[in-house]
């Protein structure tokens, strides 16, 4: 998967929606709901993805929401080229039903951003009922960063295996040991928008012997359990809903069922799951805070927390309380989210280790230091030194072109921009981007001594 190219509508326009569905009731349905909000228009509709292809073409949305069974052509198939041909933010909108929820985790395996479950029955006065939902999740996707499908993803009969193996991935074995291990290490995951494949990315990586893993993922009654059974299939570990008073163990994870709340609670030397119904805390349920807190409760510094992609602040403030606990956490970077909401609040509270490689938590004495630590740290001054080089050729420059009036342009980059930002920065700078991106790499200094080679401070 490499990152695609995809720009956010602008704020003074409307969020441009094409709707596809082979039901006209459908299509007239989501189209009034979806106008109804202010800052969103249906700009096309179609019954089928032929239809669809032409009014995409000449309407530029800037989302979809996509039927799963239509004639002519399955969504599915279609969300499969659109993705590799014509990548753009989609919204799935499936039936509650087992088969639905299937089709959907492979929707969402392929690249569409989320989902609406769609009501078996009264579709119609279903959708209205989520309203609020559907306008929430077109607008998270229309700022969502994508991903270009590349290859062809695999289907779940593939599974994790290594080259040659025929055989289904290895399972952990039972041992007496067990009960030792349940004691000490527990890996918790929070995440909503995107965060289906980002928490497969992470659970395809254990080995069958890793700590238990615990996992909130916001998602609707019905699918929680096919999404279980999916990531089974694929992983070294066990996968499975959580059952309520079930023993958390090593080598297996616990989905939160859709619709209900998960934590952990401990019972003599054990670590147990609770699954309980309840009313929704920041709008979700299953709610990562309710997770995260009985982690900091419990569990204390044998949790490892990690928040992955999705909107919102769900889960932020009880991730804090986990660290207070003494629990080491990571949040998912930028660049790889979907949406960059609760990784990214978590950071603002200061939930993750500052340590860690995120721009948002460096600090003015860290930009200065990446100019010359000196500026931080102090020491004695030298002619040569990287800052005094540095004011030499800002005067010097400054001088040269005083009597023309002329202005300097002054670039320094301490941050990890987008690849859209270091294209224009390259620009800017009239130098190559490949240049420009390879100085980057290296480091800071190098790229400001590559801007005193290249005189590019001048006019000329």
């Amino acid at each position: 998967m490499t990152l695609a190219m995809h720009a956010a509508p602008a704020a003074d326009r409307k969020i441009r929606v094409v709707v596809v569905d082979d039901s006209a009731l459908i299509r007239s349905v989501l189209k009034k709901l979806l106008e109804t909000a202010p800052d969103i228009e249906v700009v096309g509709v179609a019954s089928d993805p032929i239809v669809a292809r032409e009014v995409i073409r000449s309407t530029e949305p800037d989302v979809i929401t996509l039927d799963v069974e239509m004639p002519r052509m399955d969504g599915i198939d279609f969300l499969s080229k659109l993705m590799r041909l014509r990548p753009m933010p989609v919204v799935m909108v499936s039936t509650l039903t087992e088969r639905g929820a299937d089709v959907t985790l492979r929707a969402l395996e392929l690249g569409a951003v989320d989902f609406v479950a769609k009501p078996k029955i009264g579709v119609a006065d279903g959708l209205k009922q989520l309203a609020e939902e559907i306008t929430d999740k077109i607008r998270i996707a229309a700022k969502a960063q994508l991903k270009r499908l590349a290859v062809p993803v695999a289907g779940p009969a593939a599974g994790h295996a290594s080259p040659g193996d025929a055989a289904a991935p290895q399972r952990p074995a039972v041992t007496h040991s067990l009960g030792r291990l349940s004691t000490e290490k527990i890996v918790f995951i929070g995440a909503s928008t995107g965060g289906t494949e980002a928490t497969k990315e992470v659970l395809v990586q254990l080995p069958p012997d890793s700590p238990a893993v615990m996992i909130t993922q916001h998602m609707p009654p019905g699918f929680t359990k096919s999404y279980a059974a999916r990531l089974d299939s694929l992983c070294r570990i066990r996968v499975a809903e959580a059952r309520d008073g079930e023993r958390v163990l090593p080598g297996h994870a616990y989905i939160a069922p859709g619709g209900m709340h998960m934590s952990v609670e401990r019972s003599g030397a054990n670590y147990i799951a609770r699954v309980q119904a309840g009313e929704p805390v920041n709008r979700h349920m299953p709610s990562v805070e309710v997770l995260f807190k009985s982690a900091a409760r419990v569990v204390g510094p044998n949790a490892l927390g990690i928040m992955l992609t999705g909107m919102g602040a769900d889960g932020a403030k009880a991730m804090r309380e986990m660290r207070d606990a003494g629990s080491y956490n990571f949040a998912q970077d930028e660049a790889s989210c979907v949406v960059f909401g609760m990784p990214a609040e978590a950071i603002k509270r200061g939930a993750v280790e500052p340590w860690q490689d995120n721009m948002l938590k460096v600090t003015s004495d860290g930009r200065k230091a990446a100019l010359d630590v000196r500026l931080v740290a102090g020491g004695p001054e030298e002619p040569a030194c990287k800052i005094n080089m540095l004011v030499s050729t800002v005067a010097a420059l400054h001088h040269r072109y005083d009597a023309a009036k002329a202005t300097q342009l002054i670039y320094c980059e301490l941050s990890t921009p987008k690849p859209q930002r270091q294209e224009a920065a390259a620009e800017v700078l009239g130098m190559a981007f490949s240049t420009y991106r390879r100085h980057l790499a290296v480091g800071v200094d190098l790229v400001i001594e590559q801007l005193w080679n290249w005189d590019v401070y001048g006019p000329d």
